[in-house]
């Protein structure tokens, strides 16, 4: 500490012969609020939370689109305005959150659509719901998967969670594309028409590409059958990113039995996937939209069971482990979302900025009282400097002349001293000082005084 407040007091002092210490002084002062005021408008403008999303949701009609729909009626209420970005599904929606190129928040992703090593900048808001995939196809009862080997087979458009599940789950069962059996890619306007005319023999289909009413229509059909899962258990067990879901037996229509029987299905859940630069207050409101649209009891789940706290490939948000665990913070949580906004950033600004003025304060004092007794101190070291010279060795009268002049040199530095009146005991010691060192060079034998203060070398240490 000591050689610091030396090394600063050599610094200022230099400084102070250049341009004056005041100037000093008022330079520091004009740099610190310049600091100060430069970080609170920082943080003032760069806490803001944005009234602007884009969602990544869907093709026209799907679940996800309706789902993004209901997102943006929400969110209004709040004075945040949530533009929705179509798709072709849920990877599609992957590769546009991953692309810098493109301006997308948020977006739907089914689970497995991605590792955690290729999307290191997205982060999982929680999952929102389960996804069941649906096989439709004609002819007769098939139990397993391997028993659409050599078919024709549409698989969804590329871009689709739809496309990407089918084609693991076939390839877990034998059947690869460049076989026998025909993978189709086209997005069909009526499946069930071309499953009655024989164009294809099996639809994969989920409600994160396809519109609801196409599949409602499917299972009203008594032509076309849908594929239950047997072997359910399994492929859960094997592919940990899907669930065994059910359809009850007459769940779609009691009067017609439809379906004629419980249906065994599999499918991923529906994650909210973030980037990583998301606000906060943002990411409660979507998890507050997602509780209130996804939070009620539903076919294939349970009431309050989503969103959940689910991170599959993807990393934790943890504003959204926050939210999951003790809900929203307080202030968005007592006050309507634009006031909330407005205190949290004001609460951003004056935290850092108290933080740094309290030590500030606490410390200028004794910077004040160090800088000024500095300016008597450093006299001290010249003041012993002089004496030594003059009482360690015999001097003459000539050198004794010339000490004196330099004694009054320091006398008259001293003088032009500008001492605050509470630092006057020390001005006034010093002046003493520098008398009984004149009163001892003038006489001709060393006789010490001791009416008069003693510059000592414990004097000298202060400086």
């Amino acid at each position: 500490m000591k050689l610091l407040k030396r090394y600063l007091s050599r610094i200022l002092a230099g400084l102070t012969g250049l341009v004056g210490e005041g100037l000093v002084l008022s330079m520091s002062a004009i740099l610190l609020i310049g600091l100060t005021l430069g970080l609170a408008a920082y943080l003032f403008l760069n806490t803001a939370a944005p009234r602007t999303l884009t969602l990544a949701s869907g093709p026209p009609g799907s679940s996800f689109q309706r789902t993004a729909e209901k997102y943006q009626t929400i969110l209004a209420r709040e004075g945040v305005t949530l533009k929705i970005l179509p798709s072709e599904g849920s990877s599609d929606n992957l590769k546009k959150l991953a692309s810098p190129k493109l301006h997308v928040d948020v977006g739907f992703v089914l689970g497995g659509e991605a590792r955690e090593t290729q999307y290191e900048k997205l982060m999982s808001l929680g999952s929102i719901a389960f996804q069941p995939l649906m096989i439709f196809y004609v002819g007769e009862p098939r139990t397993l998967l391997s028993e659409f080997k050599g078919k024709r087979l549409n698989i969804g458009v590329d871009g689709s969670g739809t496309h990407t599940l089918a084609l693991k789950l076939l390839k877990a069962n034998g059947i690869v594309p460049g076989e026998d059996t025909t993978l189709d890619s086209t997005d069909l306007d009526d499946p069930g028409k071309e499953l009655r005319e024989g164009r294809v023999d099996a639809v994969f289909l989920m409600s994160d590409s396809t519109a609801t009413t196409v599949t409602r229509t499917l299972m009203r059909d008594s032509s076309v059958r849908l594929f239950s899962f047997v072997q359910a258990d399994a492929y859960v067990r094997r592919i940990s990113t899907l669930t065994k879901l059910q359809l009850p037996r007459g769940t779609l229509d009691f009067g017609k039995d439809i379906p004629p029987q419980d249906i065994e299905l599999i499918g991923p859940t529906v994650q909210l996937v973030a980037r990583d630069t998301l606000h906060p207050a943002l990411s409660d409101l979507l998890l507050e939209a997602a509780r209130e649209v996804h939070g009620p009891a539903g076919i294939y789940r349970k009431r309050g069971e989503f969103p959940a706290p689910h991170e599959g490939e993807f990393r934790g948000s943890p504003d959204a482990a926050r939210y999951f665990t003790s809900g929203k913070s307080f202030l968005y949580r007592s006050l309507p979302f634009w006031l909330a906004t407005l205190v949290a950033r004001v609460l951003a600004v004056l935290v850092p900025v108290i933080l740094l003025l309290i030590p500030a304060l606490r410390i200028a004092p004794a910077i004040y009282r160090w800088r000024v007794e500095s300016r008597i101190y450093r006299w001290y070291r010249a003041l012993l400097e002089l004496e030594r010279r003059a009482f360690d060795t015999d001097v003459g009268a000539e050198q004794r002349a010339e000490l004196l002049q330099q004694l009054d040199q320091i006398e008259a530095a001293v003088n032009r001293i500008v001492i605050p009146a509470a630092f006057g005991d020390l001005f006034y010691g010093l002046r003493g000082h520098i008398g009984f060192v004149r009163a001892r060079l003038r006489l001709e034998e060393v006789t010490p005084r001791p009416d008069l203060p003693v510059a000592t070398e414990a004097s000298a240490r202060k400086m």
